[in-house]
């Protein structure tokens, strides 16, 4: 059991900054549910506000979460797409422009799930497996671009990952850009949200094979240059 500090200095800043970091009345979390999605079911967006640190966040976690109820920092994903309600007059024009920008946002959400959910059947035609859907924070592979929610195509068999992705802006600017990632080891493709499944599917397995081609390659021209080294200590 840790004893407790009796200097004065000390315990003051170590309140000070649990007060920073956990009073709630610097903080406001605004939360809007997101059902009837086909392959995610339902996702609660969280809208996150901070007056002590001047932020304004947006995070998505899966499940319909009612009012008051705690949600773990790792079950909540960080989507940069965050409410810009600095123009608004008064009260009245930051409820119309909160309520146009959180539109915008479960629109793209309601979107990215439907095609989403449009791509499972080509991918697993094409793979010649099954294909499960993943709802981790954290995925096995690196995007370039920021995950728009926590859902996810995974075909083990290939280790091919795929899912939603979006540009970082604020929602005053409109529903995001959107598109879909595939992503296998070292290869990472973004297509369009509105292209064909089948036909990018198609392109990211030439693109895949041919990445395969180029590192077998290059392993056996390093193999060779490594034989041709040793030679030479004979």
């Amino acid at each position: 059991m840790l004893e407790e500090d009796s200097r004065p200095e000390r315990g003051s800043a170590e309140e000070l900054l649990r007060r920073a970091l956990l009073d709630e009345s610097s903080s406001v979390a605004v939360s809007l549910k997101v059902g009837g999605l086909p392959l995610t079911q339902s996702v609660t967006v969280i809208f996150h506000g901070r007056r002590d640190l001047g932020t304004l966040q947006t995070y998505v976690t899966r499940g319909s979460r009612a009012a008051g109820t705690t949600v773990a920092a790792n079950e909540m994903l960080r989507v940069p797409c965050d409410l810009d309600l600095a123009d608004a007059d008064d009260r009245a024009e930051a409820e119309r422009l909160y309520i146009e920008q959180a539109s915008a946002f479960r629109d793209a959400l309601v979107g990215a799930d439907v095609v989403l959910d449009v791509w499972r059947e080509p991918l697993s035609d094409l793979l010649g497996s099954s294909v499960s859907v993943d709802h981790s924070i954290e995925l096995s592979v690196r995007l370039p671009a920021h995950r728009l929610m926590p859902t996810a195509l995974i075909a083990p068999e290939s280790h091919l990952v795929v899912t939603p992705v979006c540009s970082a802006r604020t929602l005053a600017e409109g529903k995001p850009p959107m598109g879909i990632a595939c992503a296998q080891q070292d290869v990472i493709r973004i297509y369009p949200l509105a292209d064909d499944p089948e036909r990018c599917v198609e392109d990211f397995l030439e693109v895949a094979a041919e990445h395969a081609r180029a590192l077998a390659e290059r392993l056996d021209h390093q193999e060779a240059s490594v034989e041709r080294f040793l030679e030479l200590s004979e």
